[in-house]
């Protein structure tokens, strides 16, 4: 008995809607965690400058700070006793230069204020350029 005599038999179709749903996701996935490398790939042309080099480098002034509130005047022990002594020592330090960079070398346990009055003695002195000495942590 065949009961499905004149009816056309259907072909078995594949529903694509499902995969491209997939592959768009799979798409949107690549494109946000891929890194670009083409930044890093970049030629890239610098401008030149006719400008003359810095006949000298600044002259430098190291004062360092110890954890018991000791200092060090370009590694020469100073005695603190205030802050218009230590001016005067940072321009006798100075020797005449106009403009030195003051380095402050503190240690980590050393107290703020101590390099305040380092900051305050160079503004008093007149040397706007300070600067601190760090290092990298050991691991």
């Amino acid at each position: 008995m065949n009961f499905r005599r004149g009816r056309f038999r259907e072909e078995p179709e594949i529903n694509l809607i499902p995969l491209i749903d997939v592959l768009l996701v799979i798409l949107i996935f690549l494109m946000a965690s891929t890194t670009y490398n083409k930044l890093t790939e970049l030629k890239i042309t610098l401008p030149e400058a006719e400008a003359e080099k810095q006949a000298q480098r600044p002259k430098e002034i190291t004062v360092g700070i110890d954890a018991s509130g000791r200092f060090a005047l370009n590694k020469t022990v100073f005695q603190f006793s205030g802050v218009p002594a230590l001016a005067q020592a940072l321009k006798d330090a100075a020797q005449g230069a106009t403009d030195p960079v003051i380095i402050i070398n503190a240690d980590a346990a050393a107290k703020h204020q101590d390099v305040i009055y380092v900051m305050e003695a160079a503004r008093t002195a007149n040397f706007p350029n300070i600067t601190f000495a760090t290092q990298a942590p050991s691991r």
